[in-house]
C-alpha cells in the first residue's frame, strides 16, 4: 500500500496547482487521475494571465505535471473506486485495485459536461465551439453564430450571446420545451428557433466549424457555436461517501478561507465546488488549499470555523 501526505483525487486544473504547490512544501504527494476532465477536451482557454494566444487544456495539464513532479510529486493514471476515513487515516482504493494510505485528500473531480456525440463537434471545441460565455463570449464578437441546446437553457444561452453578436441562430437540438417568455425574448429579438436534431457539424480542413447541418438536410452556415444542454454530471460521488456537505445544487460545500470540507483532513476545489467553471478559479482553490493542508500536516489546528 503506498503512502502520501497528501493524495489529490483529479489532475485537473485546480488539482495539479495544489499538487504543485505542496511538492514545493516538501510533502510526500500522489495524484490520482482518470484523464478525463473537461479540461482534457479544451482546445483552447482565452482568459488566463499569461497566454495572450491561448493555451489548451492538454498543454496546460502536461506543463503543470512537468512542474508537479519536479518537486517529486507522482502521477497515476487510474480511477478511485472507494474512498474511506479510518480514525484521522484516508484509505483509497482504485478500479486497477491499488491501494493508498493518505493524512488529508484533496478533491478535484470537477464535473462531466453533457455534450452530444454529434458528429465533428468535438474536434472544434475550444476553438470554434464554446461552452461558457463567461470564458469565450469575446469570441463570437459580431459573428455568426449558432446555438446547439435543448429548451430553455439554449434559449438562455442565446439571448445572453446576444451581448456579443446580434447574428444569432438557435438550434433546439433536444426538442425540449421552450417557455412562452423565452420564445417571446427570442422572437423579439429576431432569433431563429429550428426545433430539428443536429446531423453533424461541417468542419473546414483545419477542423473549424464552417456550418451545422440538420437532420432535415438544412445546412445552417456559421462560424462559431456554443453548446447549452442541461444534465452536466457533478462528479461528488466520493465526497458523498466521505459524508461531504453539499449544497442545494450538490457542490461540495467548502470554508471560505482555508477551502476544507467539513470532513477534517479533506479539501476540495475547482468545479467540485462552485459553478463559476473558471480554470484561474481553480487554480485559486488549488493554492489556497494547498497552503492549508501544509498548515496541517505540520500540526497546526484548523481556524475557528464559522
Amino acid at each position: 500500500m503506498k503512502q502520501a501526505d497528501c493524495i489529490i483525487i483529479g489532475g485537473g486544473i485546480a488539482g495539479i496547482q495544489a499538487a504543485i504547490q505542496l511538492g514545493r512544501y516538501k510533502h510526500d504527494i500522489i495524484v490520482i487521475d482518470s484523464a478525463h476532465g473537461r479540461s482534457t477536451i479544451a482546445k483552447a482557454y482565452h482568459n488566463i494571465l499569461g497566454w495572450p494566444d491561448g493555451v489548451s487544456g492538454s498543454q496546460l495539464r502536461s506543463l503543470g505535471r512537468q512542474h508537479a513532479e519536479k518537486f517529486g510529486v507522482e502521477f497515476f493514471n487510474d480511477s478511485v473506486t472507494l474512498l474511506e476515513k479510518r480514525q484521522d487515516k484516508f484509505f483509497i482504493r482504485t478500479a486497477n485495485s491499488m491501494e493508498y494510505q493518505a493524512k488529508t485528500i484533496f478533491l478535484g473531480t470537477g464535473i462531466t459536461d453533457n455534450i452530444p456525440p454529434i458528429k465533428n463537434l468535438y474536434p472544434t471545441l475550444g476553438t470554434s465551439t464554446y461552452i461558457c460565455p463567461d470564458c469565450d463570449g469575446y469570441e463570437i464578437m459580431n459573428k455568426q453564430t449558432v446555438i446547439l441546446g435543448g429548451g430553455n437553457a439554449g434559449a438562455s444561452m442565446a439571448l445572453t450571446l446576444l451581448y456579443w453578436s446580434k447574428d444569432i441562430v438557435y438550434v433546439n437540438h433536444l426538442k425540449s420545451k421552450i417557455d412562452d417568455k423565452y420564445r417571446k425574448k427570442l422572437e423579439e429579438n429576431k432569433i431563429p428557433v429550428y426545433e430539428e436534431e443536429v446531423q453533424e457539424v461541417i468542419i473546414d480542413a483545419k477542423q473549424q466549424l464552417t456550418a451545422i447541418q440538420l437532420v432535415n438536410g438544412k445546412i445552417i452556415e456559421a462560424e462559431k457555436a456554443f453548446t447549452a444542454f442541461k444534465g452536466n454530471k457533478l462528479n461528488n460521488n466520493l465526497a458523498l461517501q466521505l459524508g461531504v456537505k453539499v449544497n442545494d445544487s450538490n457542490h461540495v460545500v467548502i470554508h471560505p478561507r482555508t477551502k476544507e470540507t467539513n470532513i477534517n483532513g479533506v479539501w476540495a476545489g475547482g468545479d467540485l465546488v462552485a459553478h463559476s467553471e473558471q480554470v484561474t478559479i481553480s487554480m485559486g482553490d488549488g493554492t489556497q488549499s494547498a497552503i492549508w493542508i501544509h498548515k496541517r500536516l505540520m500540526g497546526e489546528p484548523p481556524p475557528y470555523m464559522d
